[in-house]
């Protein structure tokens, strides 16, 4: 993964990063030097197929949000004069900024990835406040105007692909209801799903669906002919996962958001359980 902010400005609910707000912009330097340094470790261990393949810019802030430093250093990522990735193997994450999406297919050929995380505007609006400023119609409307889908006269050329990541959250996300959702919001909007098991962390209101509950949406959205992988947790345990990094500090972070009255119960639930596990943990 390659961080293109230190903090974030954007006030996702879920995520721990988010606790910091937005502490500054990384360079286009700042940016490649980790794809470098990456690699050079790589190197150094000296083990076959370690060669670094893939280049995701998510973990830490919103790509989109530090536009021109991130678009340079993706476009040195994939120039054949420079680090010579495949733009197939590039991919910069969004939570759904309108128009720098509308910029980026025209700037770069890397793909793009959109974290939709939820199937109404109620929980969008909730969960991720940036749904406030541009909201599920405006977001799969651009997403429809820059990603049609292609004819079988289009001489054969590849169909270009959005990644929609969705990050499923117990009792707020993840019901068969929300996969009938998704399933029409992206209609005629070329892409893949990844629904995302949710990295826990102190404070959260939030807990991870069960792998029950995943396979059945997959399941649903899969038979009606949507690709749906599952995405596991990886470095949750080092706090060191997706949505797990940074270090907020003495700082006051971001206002939590109002939850909507039917998720009262819920929230009140997880809050209070989670103190007595850790609790029973000891």
């Amino acid at each position: 993964e390659g961080l293109p902010q230190v903090g974030c400005a954007l006030n996702c609910q879920f995520c721990f990063t988010a606790k910091m707000g937005l502490r500054r912009h990384l360079h286009a330097a700042e940016i490649l030097d980790q794809v470098v340094f990456v690699q050079r470790m790589l190197d150094e261990a000296e083990s076959e197929g370690s060669r670094l393949s893939n280049i995701v810019f998510m973990g830490m802030g919103e790509p989109l949000h530090n536009y021109d430093n991130v678009i340079r250093a993706v476009n040195v990522c994939i120039d054949d004069r420079a680090l010579g990735f495949s733009h197939n193997k590039v991919t910069v994450s969004t939570s759904g900024l309108v128009p720098e999406i509308r910029r980026f297919v025209s700037d770069t050929k890397a793909n793009i990835a959109v974290s939709l995380n939820a199937t109404t505007d109620e929980v969008r609006d909730w969960i991720m406040p940036i749904n406030r400023k541009y909201d599920l119609e405006a977001l799969m409307s651009v997403l429809r105007e820059v990603f049609p889908k292609k004819g079988r006269g289009d001489n054969g050329s590849i169909q270009k692909k959005v990644f929609f990541e969705y990050v499923c959250l117990k009792g707020v996300n993840d019901t068969i209801d929300d996969a009938k959702r998704i399933l029409r919001l992206t209609a005629h909007i070329p892409c893949k799903i990844n629904l995302i098991h949710f990295n826990q962390h102190d404070g959260s209101e939030f807990e991870p669906s069960s792998r029950e509950t995943m396979l059945a949406m997959q399941d649903y959205m899969v038979r009606k002919g949507m690709t749906v992988t599952i995405r596991h947790s990886k470095g949750d345990d080092a706090m060191a996962a997706c949505g797990q990094l940074g270090k907020p500090g003495d700082r006051p972070g971001p206002p939590r958001m109002r939850v909507p009255q039917k998720f009262e119960a819920s929230v009140k639930n997880t809050v209070e359980r989670k103190p007595r596990l850790a609790r029973e943990a000891k």
